[in-house]
């Protein structure tokens, strides 16, 4: 099934379920009234919601189909208790490390790397990337990121495999101006990574079918930028550590709580065991514009692609075998940051 979050005044919204194929959808909060409340009794309420989902793709239902507008939606949650997120592609990380400067320790390859962000104020998935200085470096980063239910401490993979409960995309904005200087504090990301935006809907993980392995999602994530295509990264190829690996880490020392939302890092292929190279060159793309920068970096002695400016636009987005949309769109524009008077 796939759920949405409503704008509806509140700051938590209205849970809703929609259609497969996110044309329509229909009020679930007399079940759950948030996607919140419904994870917080999962076990419950899920078998009702199942059933609601059903009659709406059968064309049973009695419950009001409404037309889908994601400008309409909050980020599926609108907040949440965690944001945890992992840097599971191990050649991403390695890319941006060069290109500030960093050596990459070799313990990156077998111990997940994961900090937490904030959870306050996720953006929808039509709302503007909104930076106050573009000399920051605006960039997006294409990743995919899961929900879970409660995790114990120490749980195994096991245990964090089957606590995951929803799935959707993340554009997890970063200002790579700010990053080496807060980093080299030794105290981590926070003014260098602002709001992140979620797809229009989370979904279930049956509703990927044979591209989900129970940790992984096998399918190209597409990024476009100002409408041309830039990334088609799969999501299944090159990811170090898995989501059940990057959730047993974050698990480790403390429990989890229903709600959590763990995600991937930026989405990055590498080719023919070198670094990625572009679309145009018979490559995957990128996620990010940092990683076009460093291969820039490496071929020419230095990097050409500007980072986002005000007026750009990105659109994140996955496709099923089909070529049907799986969790909706996530489209924005990058808008600067005016004071309240």
């Amino acid at each position: 099934m796939k759920l949405a979050t409503l704008k509806n005044g509140t700051r938590d919204g209205q849970l809703v379920l929609v259609t497969r194929d996110l044309a329509f959808y229909v009020d679930a909060s007399a079940i759950a009234p948030t996607l919140q409340a419904a994870l917080d009794n999962w076990a419950v309420i899920a078998p009702r919601l199942q059933e609601l989902a059903d009659e709406i793709d059968a064309g049973s239902t009695i419950a009001k189909r409404i037309t889908l507008d994601p400008e309409n939606l909050h980020a599926p949650l609108a907040r949440a208790y965690q944001w945890a997120d992992g840097s599971a592609y191990v050649n991403h990380v390695e890319l941006v490390r060069k290109a500030r400067g960093a050596e990459m320790p070799q313990s990156f390859w077998t111990d997940p790397l994961i900090y937490q962000g904030g959870s306050d104020s996720f953006l929808g998935p039509r709302d503007d990337i909104v930076i106050a200085d573009a000399a920051w470096g605006i960039d997006m980063e294409g990743e995919i990121a899961v929900i879970t239910d409660d995790v114990p401490m120490g749980a195994s993979l096991d245990q964090a495999r089957t606590a995951i409960r929803l799935i959707m995309l993340v554009n997890d904005v970063s200002l790579r101006g700010l990053i080496p200087g807060e980093l080299a504090k030794g105290f981590g990301f926070f003014q260098s990574k602002p709001s992140s935006a979620f797809s229009p809907v989370a979904v279930t993980p049956d509703e990927l079918g044979d591209a989900w392995d129970g940790g992984k999602v096998h399918l190209p994530l597409h990024v476009d930028l100002n409408g041309q295509p830039f990334g088609r990264a799969n999501a299944g190829v090159d990811m170090t550590f898995d989501f059940a690996q990057l959730i047993a880490h974050a698990a480790r020392t403390r429990p989890l709580v229903a709600g959590t939302v763990i995600g991937s890092g930026t989405v990055s292929n590498k080719l023919e065991g070198g670094p990625g190279k572009p679309l145009a060159k018979g490559g995957a793309g990128y996620s990010c514009i940092a990683e076009l920068r460093m291969i820039e970096t490496i071929e020419n002695g230095t990097a050409k692609t500007p980072f986002l400016q005000f007026g750009d636009q990105v659109k994140i987005e996955m496709f099923d075998a089909d070529g049907a949309s799986i969790f909706g769109a996530i489209e924005q524009s990058v808008r600067q940051y005016e004071a309240p008077s």
